[in-house]
């Protein structure tokens, strides 16, 4: 990866670093590592799975009780973090997070499989769970939705993360490793290269 021949957007960047770890069988090139922080500047990590990106940001779905829906509406800030190991690649991406529009959720949430969509329903996510509690209440919305089309829940949809910083790492054999940053200065990119 050279400075020179990096493209100016640093997406299309990406698109063809995500295009690549698909091609070459990288299982789940989606993960990611999502970071956030409470309202008291407590960090928390977990993994979620990519939706989609573009111009707006880039999309993960989870249940708006959750921990991380906590932060993320807390501080409307994160950031995710990417690794594909076959390719020694790394894309590093913080911005600040909103609320997927109802009507985007709405439409992912319809491609869910029914059983996804009935656990969005049955899971109390994050809160303690009493032996037995979770099926009991997967038996109910089974119940309650039999034979009907499972709606999204309102305690369920998207975040989109819109980046100010994309950073990406290209593992080298030397240690020597690439390293290029894109940072959103006066309403346009600017890139560099940092040292390793």
């Amino acid at each position: 990866m050279s400075f020179e021949s990096a493209p100016e957007e640093p997406l299309a960047l990406f698109q063809r670093w995500f295009d690549e770890a698909k091609a070459t069988g990288v299982d789940q090139p989606e993960t990611m590592g999502l970071a956030t922080v409470d309202a008291q500047g407590r960090p928390s990590l977990r993994f979620v799975l990519l939706k989609g990106f573009d111009q707006e940001g880039f999309t993960f779905f989870t249940n708006y009780e959750s921990r991380k829906a906590g932060d993320l509406d807390a501080t409307q800030e994160a950031a995710l973090a990417f690794y594909w190991h076959a390719q020694e690649r790394q894309v590093r991406v913080e911005g600040s997070v909103r609320r997927a529009s109802a009507e985007h959720s709405d439409a992912y949430f319809a491609t869910r499989p029914r059983g996804s969509q009935l656990g969005a329903w049955a899971s109390a996510q994050s809160r303690l769970r009493p032996e037995g509690e979770l099926e009991a209440r997967l038996r109910r919305v089974e119940a309650e939705f039999a034979g009907k089309v499972v709606p999204r829940p309102e305690h369920w949809g998207g975040y989109v993360l819109h980046p100010r910083r994309i950073e990406f790492w290209q593992g080298q054999p030397s240690r020597l490793h690439d390293r290029l940053e894109y940072l959103w200065m006066d309403r346009s990119w600017q890139r560099t290269s940092l040292y390793p």
